[in-house]
C-alpha cells in the first residue's frame, strides 16, 4: 500500500511546502501532493518540478466546491503537469478539461464543506465508483475517516468490490498505524496522510515531520497484505 505524504495542513498546502519537499523525498517518500489553495501557481508549479525530477508520483488534491471553482481547479491541475488529480466530483468537466481520465479520482459520495466531510451510504458510494471506472477514471479518492452517514471500512469495502481493477486511494483524516492496518487489509491501495504528519499526531511520542514521516512508512511496510 502507497503512502501519499500530502503537503498540507488542515486541507491546505503549508505555506513552507517548496522548502520541505526535498528533504521528505530524502525520507524515502515516493508519492507527494498538495491541495489546490494555500499557495500561489508559481508554489505549486515548483513542488511539480521538484517531485517530478525526483522520480516520484505527484497528486493535486482539488478541495474547491464551487462548480466554477471545480474547472478552475481541474485545469490548473492539467497545466501543472501532475500525474494524478484527485478530487471532486463533477466527472463531466473532468472529461472535457484532463486529456487522459486515467490520472483522475474523484471523490465517490456527497463531500460537503471545508474541512470536507463525506455523506452518502455504501451503496451509494459504489454506484459512483462504478460511474467513474465506466468513463475511464483511474479508480476513486475515498473520505472514508470522513464519513457522516456510513462507517468508513463498509465504504471502503464497497469502493473495492466495486472499482473494478480501479485504484482506491483514502484520504482524510488517516492518522494511525491501526487505520493503515485496517484499510490494507480490506483492499486500500493507497492513503494520503497531511495533517496527522505535521502536527506529530501519528507518532505522538516523538517531535520531528522527519520521525513521523519514516514511522508511517515503517506501517505501510508492516500493513497485511491482501491477494
Amino acid at each position: 500500500m502507497d503512502f501519499i505524504m500530502m503537503l498540507t495542513r488542515n486541507d491546505r498546502t503549508v505555506e513552507d511546502a517548496d522548502e520541505l519537499v526535498e528533504s521528505i523525498i530524502g525520507w524515502g517518500v515516493t508519492h507527494i501532493g498538495f491541495k489546490d489553495i494555500g499557495v500561489p501557481p508559481a508554489v505549486m508549479r515548483s513542488l511539480v518540478g521538484k517531485i517530478r525530477a525526483a522520480g516520484a508520483v505527484s497528486y493535486l488534491e482539488v478541495v474547491s466546491t464551487t462548480p466554477e471553482a471545480v474547472v478552475a481547479s481541474l485545469t490548473a491541475g492539467r497545466d501543472l503537469g501532475v500525474d494524478r488529480t484527485l478530487g471532486g466530483t463533477n466527472i463531466e468537466a473532468a472529461k472535457g478539461i484532463l486529456s487522459d481520465l486515467a490520472g483522475y479520482y474523484p471523490f465517490p459520495g456527497r463531500p460537503v464543506g471545508h474541512p470536507t466531510k463525506l455523506g452518502g451510504t455504501a451503496a451509494l458510494v459504489a454506484d459512483h465508483c462504478r460511474a467513474a471506472r465506466a468513463v475511464g477514471c483511474g479508480g476513486v479518492d475515498l473520505l472514508a475517516y470522513r464519513a457522516t452517514e456510513a462507517e468508513p471500512l463498509d465504504l471502503v469495502r464497497a469502493a473495492r468490490g466495486a472499482l473494478n481493477g480501479g485504484r482506491l486511494i483514502i484520504a482524510g483524516s488517516v492518522k494511525s498505524r491501526e487505520q493503515i492496518h485496517a484499510l490494507a487489509a480490506v483492499g486500500a491501495d493507497a492513503f494520503t496522510i497531511g495533517s496527522a504528519a505535521f502536527d506529530g499526531s501519528f507518532s505522538p511520542s516523538k517531535g520531528s515531520l522527519r520521525s513521523q514521516i519514516l514511522d508511517i512508512l515503517e506501517a505501510c511496510e508492516t500493513a497485511p497484505k491482501t491477494a
